[in-house]
């Protein structure tokens, strides 16, 4: 399953963007109201959990300077990826986040919605940075 969110500009550098999203503790800005959980395990490492979802526990996988940042799942229950495409333009910067995970039929359609609503919430907060 591929999900993507809306690209957002964020009037800030790509490094800036960059650096921000490699620090883990600053994905707990970016989280939607309805968080009920974030902890971070280390500095490559932290768990968060919605309400009335289960917990997620994300590694961060690759980072590529200025460009690109991966996070995966850390448990091989449910394989996915998370990924931040960093794209500067001018003096802005353009930021869109790509879903990919692999997931029975049944368990993509029950997910696909909130994980959706989810990454664009992710996205659209790219400002708060």
């Amino acid at each position: 399953m591929n999900l993507e969110s809306p690209k957002v500009n964020v009037a800030k550098s790509a490094e800036y963007i960059f650096n921000e999203l490699c620090d883990v503790k600053n994905f707990e800005k970016l989280m939607p109201d309805n968080i009920a959980k974030f902890e971070v395990i280390d500095e490559n490492c932290f768990e968060f959990g919605l309400k009335g979802m289960p917990e997620i526990k994300l590694v961060k996988k690759e980072a590529i300077p200025n460009s690109k940042i991966v996070l995966g799942a850390a448990s091989s229950k449910l394989p996915f990826t998370l990924t931040a495409n960093i794209t500067e333009v001018n003096d802005t910067t353009d930021v869109q986040l790509h879903f990919d995970g692999e997931f029975n039929a049944m368990m993509a359609m029950m997910i696909k919605g909130p994980i959706s609503k989810f990454i664009e919430t992710l996205a659209q907060n790219m400002g708060k940075l």
